[in-house]
């Protein structure tokens, strides 16, 4: 592998352009593919106006190619990101694609948020050279990386990878099994999950829910994570706890009945102007410049750099 790794990255949507900002930013060459002509033609510009709005030099975008090829964009990568569609069998199929175009060293990965990467990856010839690499939305502000390996990946292909991320000022992490949603999707849709069901059982409105999370253990989170918290009280006291909400929680296995009605019903959220709660023409957009607002603050004030580096009872 050569001193600055070249990357490809397979899809230059949302998750796709903000990973290949990372690189770029950090000097490498980079390579994206995309099958839609209008995702590559505007590949730069929104990569520049997202350095650009982090006061950072838009030309680190003119390392981007554009590629209109599949194998134009995997020739001679030393790491290929898969970042297309959240589809299992679109996924098997793009990957063939991609192992039968990249160099035989290359390491593949998918930016899956919850599917199990050996699903994704058990048509390939060499499966031990794949991986998960879950990066967080926006990728050039959240540091966070979540590196999966499946049972037939090679050790050395995980620590090749980290390395890679490390260097490009990222935060990774290995999940040592290959489960569905890894580690920060199951804590998250955990949490979701009893949101959702307090509303559905009349306990507090939508809107409590987001205020309780926002003006409590939310604010303390960015420094202290959940088992840090549960030692700072003390595991006797978490185990006190325990012993009385957990048989009140929700354990259903299924989506609830109440979100598969909202959608049923078109209340599809921010896009339709109502899903949990009622939306203003404009409230996304301000929610969105909020969070940016938030995530650049948030990186400065914990000392992770610059933007995309790296509770008691």
């Amino acid at each position: 592998m050569t001193a600055q790794p070249i990357i490809a990255i397979v899809g230059a949507g949302l998750m796709g352009h903000g990973i290949a900002q990372v690189f770029a930013e950090r000097g490498h060459e980079v390579r994206v593919f995309d099958p839609m002509p209008e995702a590559l033609a505007s590949l730069r510009a929104r990569i520049g106006a997202n350095l650009s709005a982090l006061g950072q030099d838009p030309a680190a975008a003119q390392r981007v190619l554009p590629c209109q090829k599949l194998a134009d964009a995997v020739a001679g990568a030393d790491l290929i990101i898969e970042a297309a569609t959240e589809n299992l069998d679109a996924k098997r199929a793009l990957f063939a694609e991609i192992e039968a175009y990249a160099p035989a060293e290359a390491i593949l990965a998918t930016n899956t948020s919850v599917i199990p990467i050996g699903s994704i990856m058990a048509g390939l010839a060499r499966p031990e050279r794949a991986l998960g690499t879950h990066w967080w939305n926006p990728p050039y502000l959240v540091p966070l990386v979540e590196v999966i390996g499946t049972d037939r990946t090679a050790p050395d292909i995980v620590a090749r990878t980290m390395d890679i991320l490390a260097a490009a000022g990222k935060t990774p992490v290995h999940v040592r099994r290959d489960v569905a949603g890894f580690v920060g999707n199951r804590l998250q849709h955990a949490l979701w999950r009893e949101a959702i069901s307090l509303v559905e059982e009349g306990i507090c409105d939508a809107e409590t829910v987001d205020t309780v999370v926002k003006a409590s253990f939310g604010l303390r989170l960015p420094v202290l994570g959940p088992l840090e918290n549960a030692d700072l009280v003390g595991t006797d006291l978490t185990l006190a706890i325990h012993e009385t909400i957990l048989p009140a929680l929700n354990r259903q296995a299924a989506p609830s009945a109440y979100l598969r009605d909202l959608v049923a019903r078109g209340r599809l959220g921010m896009k339709s102007g109502e899903g949990f709660r009622r939306w203003g023409t404009g409230d996304a957009d301000q929610l969105r410049a909020a969070l940016v607002h938030h995530l650049k603050d948030a990186v400065r004030k914990f000392g992770q750099g610059e933007p995309g580096q790296g509770d008691e009872a």
